[in-house]
C-alpha cells in the first residue's frame, strides 16, 4: 500500500535493488578504490562521505564547472556541486589563477601575515551583506564558534538559542531539537557531547514567535544563532513576517543575532540578508566564497565590534579562544577574492536564479501530472523536493516528513543516468555554468523514475 509519500513500498524496495545492482555494475573501480581503504577510517576521508544511496560513494577523477567524471569513466551533470561548497562551479578559472599565482608565483601559503587580498575580501563582503567588519576562519562551523565565544563574552550570557533541526556544521550548541514534550533535548546522534547541549542551548522551532519569546524570556541568551531558511534538513522558507519578528524579538531581550548564510547565500549576490533585508549583528559564511578553496568569515556590526574591542579583558590576539594558525591565510583570501569579484557576481547570480526558477517549475509540473503528494521549494539558486504538501512549516515536521528509502532510490536511479544531487536531501544547485539543457536532463530522468514508481 502507498504511504504518505504516495508510492507502492514493494514497487520502491523492487526499483531500488534494481538500481544499486546496476550502480555496482557501472562502478566496479570506485567498487574496488573503496575496498582498498583500509587506513581509512570508515573506508572514507571523512565519515559522511559514506552517506551515500548506494552502499560506496563515486571516486572522483575530474570535476570543471558543473561536470564531474569518476574513475570509471563514467560522467555526471553536478547538482551537489559539494553541497554549497562548489556553488561557483568546480575549479572556476579565474579561482584557479589566483591560487596558482599565490602558491606557484608569489609563494607563501601559511604565513600569519596579512595580505592585500584580505582587505579586499572583507570590503567586498562589507558591501554584499552590509556589516562593516570581517574576521577569516577555515570554515563555517569555525566562524560560528568564534562569534558564540565573542558573544558569549560580551553580553555575559551562557546560552545560545537555535532552531530545531537547524545545521551550522559540528557547532556543539547547535546539536539540540525540540521534543516530543515541546523541550530541548539532545539531536539524535550527538556524538561525545561535552556537557548536555540543554546546558549551553535553548532551541525553539522556525517560525515560532511564540516559541521563541518563551525561550528568550530567561534573559539567558546571548545571541540567536539562525539560518534565514533551513536547509539541511531540507529548505524550510520563512513566513511572512517571521525574519521581522525574530529581530525584534532579539532586540527586546538583549540578545544578539546571528545569521548563518553559508547554505542561504543561494538566494543572491549578499545572501538572504541583502534579499530579504535583514540586519543581523553577525553574518557568518563559508564554502562557496572560497570557490572550493577552505575559508569561513564572520562579519560583525560597527556597535559589536566596537564592544569587543574596547574590552581589555578579552584576549583575541593568543589565547583567547577565537582564532586558528591558518586563518586568514594567504591561499585562501586570494581565492576567495577571484570568486566574489571574478565569479559569484551579481551577473553570474542572474543566470543562477533563473536556471533554477525553470528547475523548480518543471519539478512541479511533474510532481502535478503524475499527481504524487510532494512539494517543492527553492531557496534562490537552490531547489529541493520533499516527499510532502505542503511543504513542511519547521525543523521538526521536516525531519519527520522523510522518507529515506525513496531518497535514496531517486539518488542512485539519477546516478546511473549520470546526475547526482546531494546525498544528505534532495538539494539541486545551480552553479554559473548549469544550462536549461542541464536542467531539461535531470527532468527527464526524474519523469521516468515518477513514471516507473506510480505504474
Amino acid at each position: 500500500m502507498p504511504t504518505d509519500s504516495g508510492v507502492d513500498r514493494l514497487l520502491l524496495q523492487q526499483l531500488a535493488e534494481r538500481e544499486r545492482a546496476a550502480f555496482a555494475a557501472r562502478h566496479p573501480r570506485s567498487a574496488a578504490a573503496y575496498g582498498r581503504a583500509d587506513h581509512l577510517f570508515g573506508r572514507v576521508p571523512m565519515t559522511w562521505m559514506n552517506k551515500n544511496a548506494a552502499g560506496f560513494p563515486v571516486y572522483l577523477k575530474t570535476a570543471r564547472g558543473n561536470r564531474l567524471t569518476d574513475i570509471d569513466g563514467n560522467e555526471f551533470l553536478d547538482f551537489c556541486l559539494g553541497d554549497t561548497g562548489a556553488m561557483a562551479g568546480h575549479s572556476p578559472a579565474p579561482v584557479v589563477a589566483a591560487v596558482t599565482r599565490r602558491l606557484g608565483e608569489l609563494g607563501g601559503a601559511a604565513t600569519m601575515l596579512p595580505t592585500e587580498d584580505a582587505a579586499a575580501v572583507g570590503a567586498e563582503l562589507a558591501g554584499r551583506f552590509g556589516l562593516p567588519f570581517w574576521s577569516f576562519a577555515l570554515t563555517a562551523t569555525d566562524a560560528n564558534r568564534w562569534a558564540i565565544r565573542l558573544l558569549r563574552a560580551v553580553t555575559g550570557r551562557p546560552k545560545i538559542l537555535v532552531n530545531s533541526y537547524c545545521y551550522h556544521g559540528s557547532v556543539d550548541e547547535s546539536l539540540i531539537v525540540v521534543g516530543p514534550d515541546g523541550r530541548g533535548q539532545s539531536r539524535e546522534g550527538n556524538v561525545g557531547a561535552p556537557v548536555d547541549v540543554t546546558e549551553t542551548s535553548r532551541v525553539a522551532e522556525f517560525n515560532d514567535l511564540a516559541g521563541l519569546e518563551r525561550e528568550l524570556a530567561h534573559g539567558d541568551v546571548a545571541a540567536v544563532l539562525m539560518e534565514p531558511a533551513l536547509t539541511n534538513i531540507g529548505i524550510v522558507l520563512p513566513e511572512p513576517g517571521y525574519l521581522a519578528g525574530v529581530r525584534e524579538l532579539t532586540r527586546k531581550y538583549g540578545t544578539y543575532l546571528i545569521n548563518d548564510e553559508t547554505h542561504t547565500f543561494s538566494a543572491g549576490p549578499g545572501g538572504a540578508t541583502r534579499a530579504w533585508d535583514l540586519s543581523p549583528d553577525v553574518l557568518t559564511i563559508g564554502k562557496a566564497i572560497g570557490g572550493g578553496i577552505p575559508v569561513g568569515a564572520y562579519g560583525l556590526s560597527a556597535e559589536l565590534a566596537d564592544a569587543i574591542l574596547g574590552r581589555a579583558d578579552l584576549d583575541l590576539i593568543d589565547m583567547g579562544g577565537v582564532g586558528g594558525t591558518l586563518a586568514g591565510n594567504p591561499v585562501s583570501m586570494a581565492a576567495t577574492r577571484a570568486t566574489l569579484e571574478e565569479v559569484l557576481t551579481e551577473g553570474a547570480f542572474a543566470t543562477m536564479l533563473t536556471t533554477a526558477s525553470a528547475f523548480a517549475d518543471g519539478i512541479q509540473k511533474i510532481i502535478s501530472t503524475y499527481g504524487v503528494p510532494w512539494s517543492v521549494s527553492r531557496l534562490g539558486a537552490r531547489v529541493e523536493y520533499r516527499f510532502a504538501d505542503p511543504a513542511p512549516r519547521n525543523g521538526t515536521e521536516s525531519a519527520a516528513g522523510g522518507d529515506g528509502e525513496l531518497e535514496d532510490f531517486l539518488h542512485v536511479y539519477l546516478a546511473n543516468r549520470g546526475v547526482l544531487l546531494t546525498p544528505f536531501h534532495n538539494m539541486a544547485l545551480m552553479c554559473p555554468e548549469t544550462t536549461l539543457d542541464d536542467v531539461a536532463r535531470h527532468h527527464e530522468i526524474f519523469d521516468a523514475a515518477l513514471a516507473e514508481l506510480t505504474a
